[in-house]
């Protein structure tokens, strides 16, 4: 077969990545003619040559194609033909087959804009919105697919001659960029009645005059003033009614490598550069230098600061013309989803902001910052958000039928599954907050029409009163309760299809449990759709209910009064509230590792009331941090009622001994609790084949990972999904995959 025929269909993240204009430079450069065509989320190849030219397409289709693709070669045909056409096109895109959408995330701004966007000779020099097929908006951008300009928000703006010609021009590396523009044809900025360059420049003085800015960026709106300057940071504090959550830093990169202003303020390692740089640009955790010049009011209380390098092009000339750090946390107040819209922002943010920037290229869907640390070199996701979503998964095991899962109340992020396929959201929000509610229904919506699936179940917390289960009731579709812990628990499971058994120790705030009780420190033996708790943290009452969410002197109160001591006068009522918690009244009982941390927090007088979901865990890891030596306090685990039980009341008098530095018993508290970890598996004798992990939020905490492996316990945790709550909806899906027939 000397000239032949290849019919080829590809699948994977393949449109909005540059990968047809790839195939069409590929195909030229091997001499072949035919066509490239985006397809419902595929891409259909004919390409005819010599026989052995197409077997070198064949490999480097997937060998060489663009960093942002990852194709899959869903089926091939060869065939002999006596002559081959010439010339190599890219079809209009085709609607018609059967949908195999792979959306593509936001990615930041390449190499080659960035030298462009800071080139005077460039015709896009200091454009905001400068892009290629390697760089830009997609996920935030993209209306539906096949990927063409007509089906995103830059369906608005006509390309002019000179940005046409690019668009058309095989060699140039525009070829079929689609959100593809310039200062002439494209998208502007706007602060007040100033457009473009003035409009920056307005913003840039307002920044250098201490005013806090609302800037529309990819996926929404940030709050943005001046990192170094504590009045304007303790303003933003105050208006947007956050005291000590900390915020995120946007650096410039500067210097030969691109970090010389990030070493001015922060300690990051190699790694930490490394996941700073990814095409996702998260907001990573890096420790704060001694001297560092940032406003104290930036991290109250924390060793470690949300740092982020520039993602768009907006960012870059920010950053490079302020010269200094900038504060750039969610257009937001706290815990509301991110405003997108011009109009909205000046309605929700006006009490907030001394100025907008904005600009007319429209978002479709919000996209927050996506949140990393890193542990032992390794990235760990906390939130996922801009680039990095939607988050696809293959699953072990199909589903029935289309799925949607719903997550949690907290850090909330859905899930749709269908066949062996399952697509996660960027975070939403906390459904607490009346328009995360309504975001949950417009991101659902959203997905299902993009991915062109509609659920035919729902899957959800277990829990009663959670917000998301108002909603799933009016959807009229059949509902699926899944286990708060069960599905934190298979949501680690996602991450390692191959492994079959795992203890698993699911420790977090509180969710509700089988026996109607809040847990939180327990200890599960299993696999998805099949676990049984082994173990679990001693329980006590939590005076006040939910209240000791954020009020942490509530759980210490309760553990004291478990063993018969006298708490501090905490609240003016503290004998009223005794009483109701002799009696039982609005104080449930937990077994929560989270809430252990939180008492722990009060009585060291670190944090007794917390401002934010987490705050007091948080501060005591942070001192803990400073210490490297601890007592080594009594661990001890009894079986009780059929479960091995790990008991907090011997850590009490360690917990509340005055003599001791406070860090120091922070650390020890630590210790032990990790030493707990690693003392139960020791106890339990498992066989080889049983894997040991650790979900929910406590395990956030990477000194607490640190001790574990100091003590020579090898566990797993979530490296793709967050170990928190953001993990729960891609759990409920593995569970009920589990639990319910396949489609098989």
């Amino acid at each position: 077969m000397n000239t032949a025929r290849l019919n080829a269909t590809l699948g994977g993240v393949v449109q909005g990545v540059g990968f047809r204009p790839f195939v069409h430079r590929l195909a030229h450069e091997l001499g072949l003619g035919g066509w490239v065509q985006n397809r419902s989320g595929q891409v259909a190849i004919v390409a005819e040559g010599p026989a052995d030219q197409l077997a070198v397409f064949v490999q480097r289709l997937q060998a060489d194609a663009p960093p942002l693709a990852s194709p899959q070669l869903l089926q091939q045909h060869l065939e002999a033909i006596q002559e081959a056409r010439s010339g190599f096109s890219i079809l209009e895109s085709s609607a018609e087959d059967v949908a195999d959408i792979h959306l593509p995330p936001d990615t930041h701004l390449c190499a080659d804009c960035r030298r462009e966007l800071f080139d005077p000779a460039n015709r896009r020099h200091r454009y905001p919105f400068i892009n290629c097929t390697q760089c830009g908006p997609r996920y935030t951008l993209i209306s539906g697919l096949p990927y063409d300009r007509a089906r995103t928000s830059m369906a608005g703006f006509p390309l002019c001659p000179a940005c046409r010609a690019e668009y058309e021009n095989p060699a140039d590396r525009r070829f079929h960029a689609e959100p593809v523009a310039c200062p002439v044809c494209g998208p502007q900025l706007r602060w007040q009645d100033q457009v473009g360059e003035p409009a920056l420049q307005a913003a840039l003085l307002a920044l250098h005059n201490g005013q806090i800015l609302a800037v529309k960026g990819v996926g929404g709106y940030h709050l943005m003033c001046d990192a170094r300057n504590e009045a304007a940071v303790s303003r933003l504090r105050e208006r947007k009614h956050r005291p000590s959550r900390p915020f995120a830093i946007l650096f410039d990169e500067t210097g030969e490598h691109g970090d010389a202003m990030l070493n001015d303020y922060l300690h990051p390692d190699s790694a930490t550069l490394t996941l700073l740089r990814s095409p996702q640009r998260p907001i990573v955790l890096i420790p704060m230098r001694a001297d560092c010049r940032l406003a104290p009011g930036i991290a109250p209380g924390m060793r470690r600061i949300g740092a982020m390098l520039p993602h768009s092009p907006l960012q870059a000339l920010l950053s490079r013309d302020f010269g200094g750090p900038l504060v750039a946390t969610s257009g937001n107040v706290s815990g509301d989803p991110i405003a997108i819209a011009p109009e909205e922002a000046e309605a929700r943010l006006a009490h907030l902001a001394d100025g907008f920037l904005h600009h007319n290229r429209p978002i479709l869907r919000p996209a927050e910052d996506g949140v990393w640390q890193m542990h032992a070199s390794t990235p760990l996701p906390i939130r996922l958000g801009r680039g990095e979503a939607a988050q696809e998964w293959r699953l072990a095991r199909p589903l029935a039928v289309p799925t949607l899962a719903l997550g949690g109340e907290q850090k909330v992020c859905i899930a749709l599954g269908w066949g062996n396929r399952a697509v996660v959201s960027p975070h939403i929000g906390d459904l607490s907050h009346p328009k995360s509610l309504e975001w949950l229904q417009r991101v659902t919506g959203d997905l299902c029409r993009l991915y062109r699936v509609q659920p035919a179940r729902i899957a959800l917390d277990a829990h009663p009163g959670y917000r998301s289960r108002q909603w799933a009731q009016a959807q009229g579709l059949p509902l699926h309760d899944i286990w708060h812990h069960h599905a934190h628990a298979s949501a680690l499971c996602a991450e390692h299809p191959e492994q079959t058994e795992w203890l698993i120790f699911a420790w977090d705030g509180v969710g509700l449990g089988e026996d109607g009780a809040l847990w939180g420190g327990e200890v599960l033996r299993g696999s998805p759709g099949h676990w049984q708790r082994v173990g679990r943290l001693r329980p006590f009452g939590l005076p006040g209910g939910e209240a000791a969410s954020r009020e942490c002197w509530r759980s210490a109160a309760g553990m004291l009064w478990e063993v018969s001591r006298q708490p501090p006068e905490w609240h003016p009522q503290m004998g009223l509230l005794h009483t109701a918690w002799q009696r039982g009244l609005n104080s449930p009982r937990t077994s929560a590792v989270g809430r252990l941390f939180d008492a722990a927090s009060a009585l060291l007088d670190i944090c007794p009331v917390a401002s934010f979901e987490g705050e007091g865990p948080m501060r005591l890891q942070a001192l803990a941090e400073t210490k490297d030596t601890a007592p080594a306090w009594p661990v001890v685990w009894r079986e009780r009622d059929g479960l091995w039980e790990l008991d907090w009341e011997p850590w009490l008098d360690g917990l509340l001994d005055t003599q001791l530095p406070v860090a120091t018993r922070a650390r020890a508290l630590h210790l032990c609790v990790a030493q707990a970890l690693g003392a139960l598996v020791k106890q339990l004798a498992l066989p080889e084949s049983v894997c040991v992990g650790v979900a929910g939020g406590v395990f956030q905490n990477t000194l607490l990972l640190d001790l574990i492996a100091a003590h020579g316990q090898p566990v797993q945790v979530a490296r793709r999904q967050p170990t928190n709550d953001g993990g729960l909806a891609l759990g409920q899906l593995i569970e009920i995959s589990a639990l319910t027939p396949s489609c098989e």
